[in-house]
C-alpha cells in the first residue's frame, strides 16, 4: 500500500472511526460511546478503499509469561514491572493477556501471585488483565515432557496448595496447566470445573483414557499442543493424537515459527476448525533482547537470532521471544487461512473459552478494543492500540 490512513474523531467521550473491516476488508463506520461499541456501520462512499487501514478486535494472548525484560517468575518480581509490561504489550496489539506463572517454589507462586494481585489497582493492568494463569508446578517430570520446568520444582497435585495460590491470587486465577496422568489431577479438574477456573492439559504424556477421563470432569483445553512432550514419542499411542481427536478440547498453539511446522498448524487447523483452535505467544521477558545466554525459569537457555528460545543443556525449546501478531501473520503464511480467520484465533476463540462476552469482536455492545493495522503482503503493523475507546498507543504523533 501507499500512503494510508484511518479516519479517527473523538468529540468528548465519544469515538468514531472508518477503515477496513478485518474480515470483510469492506469499509466501515465504528461509533464508540464511553467505551463501547455502540455502531458498526458498512460504508459505500468513501475516498479510497485503498486509503484506509483495518480495524481489527485487540489481541489476547493466555500465555505471556513476562515482557520487556519483566519475568512475572521472577523473585524480583514488583508490582510496577507488570505496568511496563502491560503498557509495552499494547503497543504489539495485545489488549487484553493472562499473566502467566510457571513451576517455582510455593513462596514464590505465592508471592508474585499477591504482587500480580496487587498491581490490578492500576488502571492500565486492570483494563488488560482478567485474570492469571497457573502452569505448574503439576506437570509431568519425564525428560521433554516437563520441557524447561525445573524438575526438583514439579510434583503431585495438592488442592489445597491450589486454594493456597487462589487465596494469593485473590480469586484470579482463570487458567490451570496441569498433567491429568498424575495422582490427584482429578481432583483439581473437578476443583477447577466448580470454581470457573479453565483447566488445560500441558507438558503431560496422558492416554487417551486419562485424557478422556480430564475431559468428562471439565478439561477444555490443550497448552501449546505439539509442544511440551519428548522429541521422540510411539507414532499410534501418543497424547498428541489422543488431545486432537478430542473433540471438547480446543487446543493452543503457538505460530512463532520455532515451535510447529508449517504443516503441523496446517493439520491442526483442518482437524479443529478456525473456531476451535488458539493461537498464543508463551511469551517470555527475552522479547527483544539480543541474541545470547541467559536465565529464565533457574536454568541457562539461549535466544538465537532468529528468536528461538532454548534450553542450553536439554534439547527443547524454553517459552519464546516472538509476540502474539507473529503468529497471526504466520497462520496466514502457513495455512493460508485469511487475515478474519487469523485474527479471530487470537481474539474471538480466547474470549469465547473463558466466556467474556465484552471483547474478542467487533459488535455494538463490546468494549472498544480494537486494532488499528497496516497489512503489506501479509505483514503486519500495528498503528494503533485502543482499549475502552482510549487510543493508548499510536506509531507517529501526527497520526
Amino acid at each position: 500500500m501507499s500512503h494510508i490512513s484511518c479516519l479517527i474523531s473523538s468529540p468528548g467521550r465519544s469515538l468514531s472511526l472508518k477503515a477496513l473491516h478485518y474480515e470483510t476488508l469492506q469499509p466501515v463506520r465504528i461509533d464508540v460511546v464511553d467505551g463501547v461499541i455502540s455502531a458498526v456501520v458498512a460504508l459505500e462512499n468513501v475516498e479510497s478503499d485503498s486509503a484506509l487501514f483495518i480495524v481489527a478486535p485487540g489481541l489476547i494472548d493466555n500465555q505471556v509469561n513476562g515482557y520487556a525484560g519483566v519475568d512475572f517468575s521472577g523473585d524480583q518480581l514488583l508490582a510496577e514491572d507488570i505496568v511496563k509490561a502491560t503498557v509495552s504489550l499494547w503497543k504489539t496489539g495485545i489488549t487484553t493477556y493472562l499473566p502467566t506463572l510457571v513451576t517455582n517454589t510455593p513462596q514464590n507462586l505465592i508471592r508474585n501471585f499477591r504482587i500480580l494481585s496487587a498491581s490490578l489497582s492500576h488502571e492500565a493492568v486492570q483494563s488488560s488483565v482478567p485474570g492469571f494463569h497457573l502452569e505448574g508446578p503439576w506437570l509431568s517430570k519425564l525428560e521433554g515432557f516437563r520441557g524447561c520446568h525445573p524438575e526438583d520444582q514439579l510434583s503431585l497435585p495438592d488442592l489445597n496448595l491450589l486454594k493456597s495460590f487462589q487465596e494469593a491470587a485473590c480469586g484470579r486465577i482463570v487458567q490451570l496447566t496441569l498433567a491429568p496422568e498424575l495422582s490427584g489431577a482429578m481432583e483439581l479438574i473437578s476443583y477447577c470445573k466448580d470454581h470457573g477456573i479453565v483447566s488445560a492439559i500441558g507438558h503431560s504424556n496422558a492416554g487417551s483414557r486419562e485424557i478422556q477421563d480430564a475431559c468428562v470432569r471439565g478439561t477444555t483445553l490443550s497448552t501449546h499442543l505439539g509442544n511440551g512432550c519428548a522429541n521422540l514419542i510411539h507414532r499410534h499411542h501418543n497424547p498428541i493424537w489422543s488431545q486432537l481427536a478430542h473433540d471438547q478440547l480446543i487446543p493452543t498453539v503457538i505460530a512463532d515459527g520455532h515451535h510447529l511446522t508449517p504443516e503441523e498448524l496446517r493439520v491442526f487447523l483442518k482437524a479443529k476448525g478456525s473456531d476451535r483452535l488458539i493461537l498464543t505467544s508463551d511469551i517470555t521477558f527475552l522479547a527483544g533482547m539480543p541474541a545470547g545466554r541467559y536465565r529464565f525459569a533457574g536454568a541457562e537457555v539461549v535466544l538465537t537470532e532468529d528468536g528461538m528460545l532454548k534450553s542450553a543443556d536439554q534439547e527443547c525449546l524454553a517459552g519464546a521471544s516472538l509476540p502474539l501478531l507473529k503468529g497471526v501473520e504466520n497462520m496466514m503464511r502457513f495455512t493460508n487461512c485469511s487475515l478474519g480467520e487469523a485474527i479471530n484465533l487470537a481474539s474471538k476463540n480466547v474470549a469465547a473459552v473463558y466466556g467474556w462476552k465484552d471483547r474478542g469482536s467487533i459488535l455494538p455492545g463490546m468494549r472498544a478494543d480494537l486494532l488499528i493495522l497496516e497489512n503489506n503482503d501479509g505483514k503486519l503493523k500495528v498503528k494503533k492500540t485502543i482499549i475502552k475507546g482510549k487510543i493508548v498507543f499510536k506509531t507517529e504523533a501526527n497520526e
